[in-house]
């Protein structure tokens, strides 16, 4: 008797288990499959962030990025991690209206992830100034759209 108690009270743990894993699946969108994605649609996603800056409007770019990301940009010490931080940081860069354009990308495809790191070059419209760069996006599908992570981007340390 003690050995069929035994491998009932077994048995329920396992199915206990089993539908917490399941449930724990469903209540998380995106981990129980992963977003079939490409390098063309990874690299498109610069484009979207591109054309966000070109309306000039620091509410519409800091929308690339999810909720819990960072920005480490170009002309700015500080690390921005809040809406309102990547905000104030956008409304003093569009200033001078940039425009980017890859000159090398490297994209490496994962489960629900992306990232795209390389090379891209900004020319600034009010002042002429062009300003060659390195990069790294890393982006998360969130169920719905591709968001950015983290955005890490500083100015060559060599000149050409």
């Amino acid at each position: 008797m003690k050995s069929f108690t035994a491998a009932v009270l077994m048995l329920a743990l396992a199915g206990c288990a089993a539908e917490q894993s399941m449930s724990n699946n469903a209540a998380s969108p995106g981990t129980g499959s992963c977003k079939v994605t490409s390098n063309a649609e990874i690299a498109a996603l610069f484009d979207r962030w591109n054309q966000s800056l070109q309306t000039g409007d620091p509410h519409k770019v800091a929308a690339n990025y999810a909720e819990r990301s960072i920005l480490l940009p170009t002309v700015s010490n500080k690390p921005r991690l809040t809406v309102a931080d990547k905000e104030d940081y956008f409304r003093h860069f569009l200033a001078d209206r940039p425009s980017g354009k890859i000159d090398f990308s490297y994209i490496e495809l994962g489960c629900n992830s992306a990232v795209d790191a390389g090379l891209y070059t900004f020319t600034f419209a009010r002042t002429g100034e062009v300003v060659k760069a390195r990069y790294t996006y890393t982006y998360r599908w969130d169920g719905a759209q591709w968001l950015i992570t983290s955005h890490h981007s500083s100015a060559m340390p060599e000149k050409e």
